[in-house]
């Protein structure tokens, strides 16, 4: 409603109603409410297509969009792929021209910007989005300067769900192109709005046509399709686990890398001390909790020392409330569902006024909660918030890792030392003191466990989007027939000479786990062969319960490790270099007996893997993030850390150097590994346990399991503790793993070692390019950001 004053002499006032959204509304009428593709930098709305309605905050319809088919997917992965090849061949200073067009454009057209976003319920405001066009736009600049060794993936896909605010979307968006890709933007339903009015406002800005598209539709469905595509290099996620989880089985197979952020799933603690403003504290449960759309789902978790006084706060504050419109009528039944179980359990309710009936629900706090309550483990929808009380500050930090997700948390107390302790300790990626919900993109925002797998924002989240100048891009399969559930259950089979006499066999190996050697569980044994067929000597066949005892020597001390001084753990790498010197002469002849190779040939292998060793020694205490520059007040951190438990599956090339190469990254970044031998070559290996035994390495922080390479990468992706798996093998086993490693989520680091070499194409272990280390310690690492305000 717009007031203005018609006659000053007569004092007459003439109310003028005007539409609400008024310039939104002007630019629907343009395209007469349904709004159809962006692709090769036009609308297109071809005929025969299904519709889908986009409704405001009160369920009003406020205009359709198309649902694509298989030709309009093609259309723009064409229109991108060629979109790509002007984009790329761009300069630096060409590509950041455009972007930092694109925040004067926004901020020309921000109140349609507002109101889109408003109608399509997200609270992203116009403000934001110019200062991530503003970053962004920097690293444009930049790129060729600071990162000379790394290339674009080139045609990357951007899906994200229903819920999804247009914040997390363009936090893929925008690196993807300051990065020089060409993207293809799959939206949800309440996103499509604002992605199709900012994919006309880039070519407003000046971007190329078809390096930016957008194609609406059901996300997870197109989304799969999209990625199918054979002119798709890279595919990112934002959204709910449910929806990523179909994505990532519907893509398993052709060869198309996924990452996910699945924060809209998360579960994040919200910790109040006995220390803490208990009034600012309260403020920020009222301002986070009980909003019609969050980012995350939040447990308040409250000291037993001043419970009583939060919880009479919090009534305080929640009395008069009104009830928040709810996103469907099945969330109320939900939420109706997940109140009655609770009260059940014994908890008790706080709400600002009777609930009714229909799409609305009063704020509500359940107070009296187990750890191990359903509503603890997963909020209902809505206005609905569990409250668990603890006793101690650990107490605290351990329900605060309760969760399953590790996606952030916001911890509320005015003694500085237990601030950064707790942000320490706590398994997640970002750790909001005295605050909530402050983004920038600076700073990191990376998922921990089954919150996602990558890294969004500041200088780190960049990569995702690019490799390695050496590295080439993978080649688009279809997938094979596999049987997920059988996979690994059939050990290889080795055919034994005929006339094999098992007498002549000179050695019997151990594998080592536990920091012991020790034979398979199962008490079988495999032939090693040499390149004529001759049996060298036999190893153990290990399984699942030897994997499961290294991954349980695994848990007991990598946190210790992970928690040394990075001087130590270098002192430790140095170690294990000197001892790998002193045995150089073995390693050798292993490497020449098992893989035919010259003995001079195997010499260099081994030298090189000693200089490898002690380049991660060297770097230990190199890499340990900064505080960077923010344009708010307050101070912020960003360091790496520990993924935890790794498995990694090792190539047939180079099996000492591959072997040093990726131990050394994953222990040198305070992680532990279980590390399965090339089933080809697995020599070289053994025979580096005993230098393993001679280091000051801790027993347990390496184990190395022999055995049938599909049945031991089965163990490894069914295993909870595992974070991460680093797979050298075949195309069969990378797809397994991409289905199969979604629930857990697991960081995947995928190599099909039979068409690398096909194309000879496969990993330089030799190299000395340094974009090789980067990579290696970028996948052995996640980002925790700490934000502490000072106003």
């Amino acid at each position: 409603i717009y007031s203005f004053q018609l006659n000053t002499n007569c004092q007459e006032t003439v109310c003028c109603f005007l539409l609400f959204f008024s310039f939104s509304q002007s630019w629907l009428e343009k395209h007469s409410r349904i709004l159809g593709f962006f692709i090769d930098g036009k609308f297109s709305s071809p005929a025969d297509r299904q519709t889908q309605d986009v409704t405001d905050s009160k369920a009003a319809v406020v205009c359709s969009t198309l649902c694509a088919k298989d030709e309009d997917v093609a259309s723009a992965a064409s229109s991108a792929a060629g979109g790509f090849k002007t984009w790329s061949e761009l300069s630096c200073y060409q590509r950041a021209k455009v972007l930092l067009k694109l925040a004067s454009v926004l901020q020309r057209h921000s109140q349609c910007a507002s109101e889109l976003c408003e109608l399509s319920q997200s609270s992203t405001s116009p403000a934001v989005l110019i200062r991530l066009a503003q970053y962004y736009a920097s690293w444009a600049q930049l790129r060729d300067t600071l990162m000379p060794e790394w290339i674009p993936q080139g045609v990357v896909a951007v899906v994200v769900s229903d819920e999804c605010s247009v914040y997390f979307l363009l936090l893929k968006v925008l690196p993807a192109l300051a990065m020089g890709n060409a993207v293809i933007v799959v939206p949800g339903k309440t996103t499509a709005l604002p992605a199709l009015l900012l994919a006309q406002l880039f070519m407003e800005a000046g971007i190329p046509a078809g390096v930016l598209n957008v194609v609406t539709g059901s996300e997870a469905l197109l989304g799969a399709k999209v990625a199918q595509n054979p002119q798709v290099n890279y595919q990112t996620y934002s959204g709910r686990q449910q929806t990523g989880e179909a994505l990532a089985k519907a893509v398993a197979g052709w060869g198309v890398p996924m990452s996910f952020c699945l924060s809209l799933s998360s579960v994040c603690p919200f910790i109040i001390f006995d220390s803490a403003d208990l009034d600012s504290a309260v403020d920020g449960v009222i301002e986070l909790a009980f909003k019609k759309k969050r980012d995350f789902q939040w447990v308040l978790c409250v000291q037993e020392s001043v419970l009583d006084i939060v919880v009479a706060r919090l009534k305080l504050r929640m009395n008069g409330m009104k009830c928040v419109p709810l996103a469907t009528e099945t969330d109320r039944k939900l939420i109706d569902a997940a109140v009655l179980e609770a009260q059940q359990q014994g908890a008790t309710l706080i709400q600002s006024c009777p609930p009714g009936t229909g799409a609305l629900y009063p704020p509500t706090v359940l107070c009296g909660l187990a750890p191990s309550c359903e509503s603890v483990i997963s909020p209902p929808p809505g206005p609905v918030l569990p409250l668990i009380s603890f006793r101690s500050s650990a107490e605290g930090v351990a329900l605060g890792n309760h969760s399953p997700h590790g996606q952030a948390a916001s911890i509320w107390t005015e003694d500085l030392t237990l601030a950064l302790e707790s942000a320490k300790s706590l398994c997640v990626g970002s750790v909001w003191v005295n605050c909530h919900s402050v983004m920038d993109p600076a700073l990191p925002l990376c998922g921990r466990r089954e919150s996602g797998n990558c890294t969004d924002g500041g200088r780190e989240g960049l990569y995702q989007f690019l490799r390695p100048s050496h590295s080439p891009s993978l080649p688009h399969s279809s997938p094979s027939s596999i049987n997920y559930a059988d996979f690994g259950s059939t050990a290889s089979k080795f055919m034994i000479p005929e006339g094999f006499d098992p007498s002549s066999v000179p050695r019997f190996y151990s594998q080592f786990v536990g920091g012991q050697l020790c034979k398979a569980d199962s008490g079988c044994s495999r032939s090693v062969l040499a390149p004529g067929g001759s049996v060298l000597a036999h190893c153990p066949d290990g399984g699942r319960k030897d994997v499961r005892n290294a991954v349980e020597a695994a848990i007991k001390v990598q946190p210790g490790w992970m928690k040394k001084r990075s001087a130590a753990r270098s002192q430790s790498l140095y170690s294990l270099a000197d001892s790998l010197d002193k045995r150089r002469r073995d390693l050798a002849v292993s490497i020449q007996t098992q893989t035919g190779i010259s003995l001079e040939e195997a010499e260099k292998e081994v030298q090189l893997s000693i200089s490898r060793l002690s380049d991660w020694a060297a770097r230990c205490d190199k890499e340990q993030g900064g505080t960077p520059f923010l344009p708010q007040s307050g101070s912020a951190l960003s360091s790496p850390e520990a993924l935890g438990v790794l498995g990694v599956i090792l190539p047939n090339s180079k099996p000492l150097l591959s072997l040093v190469s990726l131990l050394g990254a994953a222990i040198a970044m305070g992680n532990a590994v279980v590390m399965v031998p090339s089933e080809k070559y697995p020599l070289p290996a053994l025979e580096f346990i005993q230098v393993l035994q001679a280091s000051d390495i801790p027993g347990g922080l390496v184990s190395i399991i022999t055995g049938g390479r599909d049945q031991l990468t089965q163990a490894l992706a069914n295993h909870s503790v595992i974070q991460s798996i680093w797979y050298w093998g075949s195309k069969e086993g990378c797809q397994f793993l991409q289905y199969s490693c979604v629930s857990p989520l697991k960081r995947l680091w995928l190599h099909c070692e039979e068409e690398e070499e096909e194309r000879e194409a496969g990993q330089n272990w030799t190299s000395s390019n340094p974009s090789l280390q980067e990579e290696l310690w970028r996948t052995a690492v996640v980002w925790k950001s700490i934000w502490i305000p000072t106003a």
